[in-house]
């Protein structure tokens, strides 16, 4: 069954997630979705210095929102504030400097976040995909620690922000790698077996859509989403997937239409009219599941899943 799932995943992806596939996907747009100004808002964007996320960061610029840059190197990150700032002519472009792979960076700028500033929209962007597996100074797989615990502990502790901000959105940028994933709770740090980056990435894609779906079942106050970009030529693939980057580069989308539809979740009116919790790709909720694949979990072990992030959340709260 695995070899079926990968296989219809990247026939799927070979037609849906390349420049061909946004660039079919955008007929069907709706003219007029982004026209929109958003002055007075507030966006908190992770891995903002780069790739989609430097792109999202200039669309909202553009549009006038408030945009809070969270970046690991405050050198490639002012870079990148500069340039947007040049671009869109906003100067309403902050950069703070906190290491999603340490639970406790996460925690503190969250909470002096809150203390100092409002949030409308929170964008998960930032993620790794490490291939050899490594530690992070707290003792936590840096794939795991990144992608999942971090992305779950700067979501739950600026929820209280968000609800009092006027229609507040949380967007994840998930990958359609997850799809050939079923949730694994015996092994959420990959100890086990051999390591493959690849698969641990897309595990954690996995479990980010996951706690989407549960915050937006408990939080009705805010508008939830986790998303696919498609296959988007950045340097985080270039790096980090040589090989895919090398054999797909002419194919592969650009970082704009990478970015479309998590600008689009952010700030467009028809987004904030679809139910709270769903996946997208190209503007269009998809399924989270391929066919006949046997990647779905019970609700048992979904609650288990944000149980167990919620402990590990609390461990390293300072």
């Amino acid at each position: 069954m695995s070899i079926y799932r990968n296989a219809v995943w990247l026939v799927k992806g070979l037609q849906e997630y390349t420049k061909s596939g946004y660039e079919a996907a955008a007929k069907h747009f709706t003219p007029g979705d982004l026209d929109v100004k958003v002055s007075g808002r507030s966006f908190v964007i992770t891995g903002a210095n780069s790739g989609i996320g430097k792109r999202a960061a200039l669309e909202i610029a553009n549009r006038g929102g408030t945009v809070h840059m969270v970046c690991r190197n405050k050198e490639r990150a002012e870079a990148a504030k500069n340039e947007i700032i040049d671009q869109s002519k906003n100067q309403n472009v902050h950069v703070h400097i906190v290491d999603m792979s340490s639970a406790l960076q996460v925690w503190k700028f969250a909470q002096n976040f809150s203390q100092e500033n409002s949030v409308n929209v929170l964008i998960n962007n930032a993620g790794c995909m490490v291939n050899q597996r490594e530690l992070t100074d707290e003792g936590l797989e840096k794939n795991f620690a990144t992608n999942a615990l971090g992305t779950y502990i700067l979501t739950t502790a600026l929820i209280p922000a968000l609800k009092k901000a006027e229609n507040p959105r949380v967007i994840t940028v998930s990958s359609g790698g997850m799809l050939v994933q079923k949730l694994n709770l015996d092994d959420l740090q990959f100890e086990k077996g051999t390591f493959d980056g690849t698969m641990a990435y897309a595990q954690n894609k996995r479990q980010q859509v996951i706690l989407t779906e549960r915050w937006a079942s408990q939080h009705k106050e805010i508008h939830f989403s986790s998303m696919h970009p498609g296959w988007a030529d950045t340097p985080a693939v270039q790096l980090s997937m040589p090989d895919f980057h090398a054999k797909m580069q002419n194919k592969l989308r650009t970082e704009a239409m990478g970015a479309d539809t998590i600008v689009w979740l952010a700030v467009s009116g028809a987004a904030g009219q679809q139910p709270s919790g769903l996946f997208f790709q190209d503007r269009k909720a998809v399924a989270t599941h391929l066919p006949l694949a046997c990647s779905r979990c019970t609700p048992q072990e979904e609650e288990k899943l944000q149980a167990t992030l919620e402990q590990l959340c609390n461990k390293f709260k300072p």
